[in-house]
């Protein structure tokens, strides 16, 4: 079946084209060579009776909400436009698209520069991409959203949360403590910083990590 197939496309082909240069000798001599040669082109390469097999495009693995977008909503803004950008790069988060998710919230910053709660997302989305491990972009970014809001929970909290996820948990403790010094007894995220000390304090209790580090007393004042 390939082969008439393929005898039927020259047939074809050279009468269409042969109509055009009938009157032209050396034309029709190249036009029948190369007929003939995808003709033998065919017929070395040309696998007619295999079977087709259409690969599929590689499925991503389904990945639950992390802590991110599970505690957005209670200290980040909702239903405003971070909140949209956020949910569009939660969608690529779930299908394991991290490095999508970093763009969508990357062309988000640079169109809301003045935005605190997306240069949080972003700087978080980056730890995520970079498999937990804080990049100078990711420290930049929760920077520039500390520097936006600097009176607000979310930008320290999120920092500390992601300093944790990469292991740095005596600076993500000393963050979620200054955390919880400064909010209210009946705020929203209270609950969450106080479960995390409360992990915290559980794994290191149990060995799972090590004990802080003492942070050294700070040098007497020369006297006068």
């Amino acid at each position: 079946m390939g082969w008439l197939i393929m005898i039927a496309a020259a047939l074809a082909i050279g009468a269409g084209l042969g109509w055009f240069v009938r009157h032209d000798k050396g034309a029709l001599q190249f036009l029948a060579a190369a007929l003939l040669l995808a003709l033998a082109g065919y017929s070395w390469q040309g696998r007619p009776a295999l079977e087709g097999a259409p690969k599929r495009p590689p499925e991503r693995e389904q990945v639950p909400d992390g802590d991110f977008a599970n505690l957005r909503e209670d200290l980040l803004g909702r239903f405003d436009r971070a909140w949209t950008w956020m949910n569009i790069a939660d969608g690529y988060q779930r299908r394991g698209d991290t490095e999508g998710a970093a763009r969508v919230l990357q062309q988000a910053v640079r169109r809301n520069p003045r935005s605190a709660d997306l240069w949080v997302a972003y700087g978080y989305a980056l730890v995520v991409h970079g498999g937990g491990m804080m990049s100078p972009a990711s420290q930049f970014a929760f920077s520039r959203a500390a520097r936006l809001a600097p009176d607000h929970p979310g930008p320290r909290f999120f920092y500390g949360l992601a300093l944790a996820q990469g292991g740095n948990y005596d600076e993500a403790e000393r963050i979620w403590r200054e955390v919880l010094a400064a909010s209210p007894p009946g705020s929203q995220y209270r609950a969450a910083v106080e479960e995390r000390l409360r992990a915290i304090a559980q794994a290191r209790a149990s060995g799972q990590i090590p004990a802080p580090v003492p942070r050294p007393a700070p040098a007497p004042a020369p006297s006068r």
